[in-house]
């Protein structure tokens, strides 16, 4: 097994501060990018040797992506990982995630499901629980508000036209979007996902509040209804 290099081992033009200094921040590595944010390690271990650890306590997660599926207490358990490095480190996740939907708000598009896929990804990708959102938008096309309809176990009994459409009233929405997520990563719609969309699209009909998709977030990838002709 290749041996991990420490910090002292790293010529000085390669250590991270140096290396953003002279290469810039795009040159550095994951493992770089964090010992830098991280600062400091403890006595024993390195910024660069605690980053490196961080990283692969996230399993079969690469990356940093990892750091968004690891708790403050997963986090705590690694040597020289105390509470306020483990907030650090969550805050970071937390960032980069924001940093990524604010990115993609500026280009949603709903008429392009891709785009309103790129919106919820970074939020809806990483969840290990179904989650429903709504999406409720005026008659410009503009988003209006958006509410979590339903987090947990896949239950559509939980889940009605009536829960959905009683929001949709209140902003005032002409038009709706549904996303939910498949913590398997494969967006393929079951059956029950296809029955419960065409029960909201009849209900809206009746109320005059148009069902413009529903957008299945997997693993970095979508499954939308609309493009793929579900909605009759």
């Amino acid at each position: 097994m290749k041996k991990r290099q420490t910090m002292k081992e790293l010529r000085p033009e390669e250590q991270p501060y140096e290396k953003c200094v002279n290469q810039g921040t795009e040159y550095l590595t994951d493992t770089e990018l964090l010992s830098v944010i991280i600062r400091a390690g403890v006595p024993g271990v390195s910024a660069y040797e605690l980053a490196d650890e961080i990283l692969r306590k996230a399993g079969p997660y690469r990356g940093l992506l990892g750091i968004c599926h690891l708790s403050l207490e997963e986090l705590m358990t690694i040597h020289g990982v105390g509470r306020v490095k483990a907030i650090q480190v969550k805050c970071i996740a937390e960032l980069s995630r924001r940093i990524a939907k604010t990115a993609a708000a500026c280009q949603i598009s709903l008429s392009t499901p891709a785009s309103v896929a790129d919106y919820f990804m970074e939020d809806m990708r990483h969840e290990e629980q179904e989650q429903l959102m709504l999406l409720m938008v005026n008659t410009k096309n503009c988003i209006l508000r958006e509410k979590l309809i339903f987090k947990g176990t896949v239950n559509y009994s939980c889940v009605s036209p009536r829960e959905i459409f009683i929001e949709a009233v209140m902003a005032k929405a002409v038009h709706i979007v549904l996303v939910h997520n498949h913590p398997s990563g494969d967006p393929a719609p079951s059956p029950e996902d296809i029955h419960m969309t065409r029960q909201v699209q009849e209900a809206g009909e009746l109320l005059g509040i148009t069902l413009l998709d529903h957008i299945i977030i997997g693993d970095n990838c979508y499954f939308s209804m609309k493009e793929e002709k579900l909605l009759p």
